[in-house]
């Protein structure tokens, strides 16, 4: 294999992954983005509101761009290391920071008590949770990851496979309106992703280990290495990547 090649996966492999800004992959891949700006919507509402709390925020990127900050904002996050990323972002602009693992319902927050919930990528919305966080006439805003959202990625080191069914936007809104939330607003898109070296892949699934489980960079090379040749002969290696937008009310 190329100096090349074992110096990308070697790179990549040594980069620090905390937080959530993705910044180090600058210039080595692009991500289109969905039509909605959810960053603008929710900064919209956040403005609006009196008591906002983000789950599962990762490190507290996207709540520290917001220009008008409720008085009382919370930021949920289960992975120690982006807790303490968004600590230390978060705190000094006056939110609360409060560690709570990403892929079970509870969380260690009063019900009732919040007229904005929203979440970016959740790892899993738990609807339940999420109406209990809710005040009376309270508004949940959640940009998700779409049906067969990078399935290439998967497919190419785990082989042809049915994608999962998780992702349906139907349903989501089912899920919601079990919970008794009144869903007024979903939306999809799909979407291309592209990485321009193979480092910029190793990153990714370092980041976000889910799409391909077990992902290792040794166990891996050999289809490391194919997708490593698709990108020098033909200068990326792009993908679908899916997205849905939800936003769900409760009833006053």
């Amino acid at each position: 294999m190329s100096h090349r090649f074992e110096d990308l996966v070697a790179e990549a492999d040594a980069a620090p992954i905390d937080g959530w800004d993705f910044s180090w992959l600058d210039g080595r891949a692009t991500e289109e983005r969905p039509p909605w700006g959810y960053a603008r919507l929710l900064a919209r509402r956040a403005a609006r509101a009196t008591r906002m709390v983000d789950l599962q925020s990762g490190g507290g990127e996207l709540l520290a761009e917001l220009g008008d900050r409720p008085p009382l904002l919370v930021a949920t996050e289960g992975w120690l290391p982006n807790v303490d990323v968004a600590a230390r972002r978060l705190r000094p602009l006056g939110a609360q920071v409060v560690a709570a693992t990403g892929d079970e319902p509870g969380v260690p927050l009063r019900s009732g008590t919040f007229d904005l919930v929203s979440s970016r990528h959740p790892i899993e919305a738990h609807w339940g949770e999420i109406a209990r966080l809710l005040a009376p006439g309270g508004t949940y805003l959640s940009q998700q990851v779409g049906l067969a959202s990078m399935h290439a990625v998967s497919e190419a080191f785990r082989g042809p496979f049915e994608p999962s069914t998780a992702r349906d936007p139907e349903r989501a809104r089912a899920a919601a309106t079990d919970a008794g939330l009144d869903v007024v607003d979903v939306r999809t898109a799909t979407l291309r992703t592209e990485f321009f070296d193979v480092g910029a892949l190793v990153y990714y699934l370092r980041a976000i280990p889910w799409i391909v489980p077990d992902f290792d960079v040794d166990a891996d090379r050999a289809a490391l290495h194919r997708i490593h040749e698709t990108i020098e002969a033909e200068g990326s290696f792009g993908v679908g990547s899916g997205r849905m937008l939800i936003e769900a009310r409760t009833v006053r």
